[in-house]
């Protein structure tokens, strides 16, 4: 197994806490990694319909099972089960007794900050890193970026060496057909693809329901229901803008994202590096890996994924800037290949304007070399391939 980054947070905060709770999208590795780092625990998934029977009928007894703690693999499928999990960790807290885990971001946080607030930690674990994906070709040849975009970062992908096109394909219908059954009833899954293809068509872009759900042809509450759905199921997620006191009229809707690149590339209808380079939403699918990124760099160590962007009205934009010590660390990202001294409009003119909220900044961009530039550095997509594990932010 490929060592994930998250590892050394994960194995602290379970000599610390009786209870982690692991959640992430499907398919993140996060069953892999707990029985990996814990396999000395059994292993139950809740996904299994005669174990989820038991465990919602007689909680108590299927519990007395595991005096000594478990895995509990998608436990917001039973999720009367952390109630009575509170009483068996006030009764002995030993660091580290179950190891929870879930699909799903804001059904299981509200389970778990209802009935285990104060004894579990919460990590996020998110699609391979980039780096960790360099780990497991060691010693092959590192694609280029249009298909490094194109194939994704879902590990099942790497491990099994599967074409990125059909792998994702049954990834959305598996989240159409389980993950949709279970969070809502959406009564028109035709319209709700069509949405989603349409989420994908505006990657990097400020939220517009009232555009979004017109093209989709569903009303505007509808368009925020499927939002909501599509956040909570980790498919997408939505960058907030940075707001300060200074009086100056800022962006106030946030950028949409998706988790994984490669599946709003497969949304896209593209099925070759050659389509992905040609695409006229390159350089958005360039800034959604780069995003991604960062945020699994901060979920790995543990920390907030806060991260914002900036924009005003007159069109001045830092496409991500990360909380640095109380002030920000500002990010410019640039598909091209080839550095334009446009690159770093933005990057002054935030410094102009907001000279005490700056703590550095730089260039990510699709070249392969990275250049140390007097005022903002500039580095190659490639140097996210090599960080250590414990570094949380973009090179600086």
């Amino acid at each position: 197994m490929i060592q994930r980054n998250i590892a050394p947070v994960l194995q602290h905060l379970a000599s610390q806490y009786p209870v982690i709770t692991l959640t992430g999208p499907r398919q993140s590795g996060k069953t892999t990694l707990a029985r990996s780092l814990f396999a000395d625990k059994p292993y139950i998934t809740l996904e299994d319909p005669d174990v989820r029977r038991f465990a919602t009928d007689d909680p108590r007894g299927f519990l007395a099972g595991y005096p000594q703690g478990a895995i509990f693999d998608e436990i917001q499928r039973a999720p009367e089960l952390t109630s009575y999990l509170q009483g068996m960790v006030d009764a002995d807290p030993q660091p580290g007794r179950f190891i929870l885990t879930g699909s799903h971001q804001f059904e299981l946080m509200t389970q778990v900050s209802q009935s285990l607030a104060g004894r579990t930690a919460v990590l996020r674990l998110l699609p391979f890193t980039l780096a960790e994906v360099h780990r497991i070709r060691s010693t092959g040849a590192t694609p280029g970026l249009a298909q490094t975009l194109l194939t994704g970062f879902y590990p099942r992908i790497h491990d099994k060496g599967l074409n990125p096109s059909q792998a994702l394909a049954d990834y959305f219908a598996t989240y159409v057909e389980r993950d949709l059954r279970q969070l809502a009833a959406v009564q028109d899954l035709q319209r709700f693809e069509r949405f989603v293809r349409l989420c994908a068509g505006r990657t990097g872009q400020l939220l517009n329901l009232n555009s979004l759900g017109n093209d989709a042809g569903v009303s505007h509450v509808t368009a925020r229901t499927w939002i909501d759905l599509l956040q909570t199921s980790y498919i997408i997620h939505l960058l907030p803008p940075w707001f300060t006191n200074t009086g100056k009229r800022l962006i106030k809707a946030p950028k949409l994202y998706f988790y994984d690149v490669g599946l709003a590339c497969w949304l896209l209808g593209l099925r070759s590096a050659e389509q992905v380079a040609r695409d006229p939403l390159w350089g958005s699918l360039f800034e959604n890996f780069v995003i991604m990124e960062a945020m699994k760099d901060r979920l790995n160590a543990g920390e907030s994924p806060e991260m914002y962007f900036y924009r005003d009205s007159e069109g001045n934009e830092v496409d991500l800037l990360l909380p640095a010590g109380g002030k920000m660390h500002a990010i410019e990202i640039k598909a091209g290949a080839t550095v334009n001294p446009d690159y770093f409009k933005g990057l002054k003119t935030f410094a102009a304007h907001h000279p005490g909220a700056l703590a550095g900044g730089g260039v990510v961009y699709g070249g392969t070399q990275s250049q140390s530039r007097s005022d903002w550095p500039v580095h190659s997509w490639l140097a996210l391939q090599t960080k250590p594990a414990a570094e949380t932010t973009l090179p600086e």
